[in-house]
């Protein structure tokens, strides 16, 4: 006898009687994610760019360039292109200046007080401290002794960076010691001025003196015969460039370094008259005998070694 080959309908009403009462309908497939973190079907993820480091390139304020900051350096933070001179700092004048491992600082222990309580957008007290954590020195002047070729000097400098160098209590203190210490022992004078401030407001009439008392014990060094190279560099401005800064033996300046006494704006104001093209530039003082050289940054040590063995200082 033939037998008949179960039709469709009754395979599927076969196999839906053999699945148990209570058991959930099926749900329909899903595809599962690909994985993020693996490669991917069209391979690899793009590497990111990678950027280039900050502080590797420095734009000229003179003529616009950009230039690697290593190259820079190695010219003592004097553009390779048109040779303008950088700011640095006083610990990096001390070196580029004397004799590696012979500087010896003085009157490290010299800290500016709030005599006045004065206070502007925040209490003075508050701003020294600020500036003191910022630049890591305690006041706007770096002093000591050291040697400049194998010659014993007594080595003052201003750094702008501390409340733009300008001349609070602590500035002159430690200035007229460190001319004091040089007339005592006969020691050559090299002062160099990067204040663009005069008198510290913030100290009143105390810092007003300041430059009465430097420019007094630099009259004393100059009785007891002494030798004064004062080194004007961008900027010097204000109280200094109309104290000490101008009364040296020998007045070195930088290559377009800005000297005066007030800004140019304030001049012209004042008197009224056109001012001739960059009058306050030592090129220009350079012609009108307010400065007696201008010396190249990577020259002054040498320059300065000269002079001293010129003058017998």
């Amino acid at each position: 006898m033939e037998r008949r080959r179960p039709s469709a309908i009754a395979s599927s009403a076969a196999v839906q009687t053999a699945a148990p009462q209570n058991s959930a309908p099926r749900q329909p497939a899903v595809a599962e994610p690909a994985a993020t973190n693996g490669p991917s079907a069209r391979g690899p993820a793009p590497r990111p760019k990678r950027g280039v480091p900050e502080g590797l390139w420095l734009k000229c304020d003179g003529c616009g360039a950009t230039i690697y900051r290593k190259e820079a350096e190695e010219l003592l933070n004097v553009c390779p292109q048109c040779g303008f001179h950088w700011y640095v700092s006083a610990a990096t004048r001390m070196e580029q200046l004397l004799d590696a491992g012979t500087f010896e600082e003085c009157d490290a222990d010299l800290k500016p007080t709030d005599p006045l309580g004065f206070r502007d957008k925040k209490p003075y007290a508050d701003r020294i401290v600020s500036e003191q954590k910022r630049t890591g020195l305690k006041d706007a002047a770096l002093t000591g002794t050291g040697m400049i070729r194998a010659r014993r000097v007594a080595c003052g400098v201003t750094d702008s960076s501390f409340i733009m160098g300008s001349m609070g209590s602590v500035v002159g203190e430690r200035l007229a010691r460190l001319v004091e210490r040089a007339t005592a022992g006969k020691l050559p004078l090299i002062i160099i001025s990067a204040s663009g401030g005069g008198a510290r407001m913030h100290e009143g009439i105390l810092s007003l003196m300041q430059m009465a008392k430097v420019s007094a014990a630099l009259a004393r060094y100059s009785q007891a015969g002494g030798l004064f190279i004062s080194v004007l560099t961008n900027p010097t401005m204000g109280g200094v460039a109309a104290s000490f800064a101008s009364l040296g033996d020998l007045c070195f300046a930088e290559p377009r370094a800005l000297i005066g006494f007030a800004g140019p704006r304030t001049i012209k104001a004042t008197i009224r008259v056109e001012l001739p093209k960059g009058f306050q530039t030592s090129e220009f003082l350079l012609e009108h005998g307010f400065i007696d050289r201008i010396v190249p940054r990577k020259d002054l040590k040498s320059e300065i070694a000269r002079a001293i063995d010129y003058c017998g200082g």
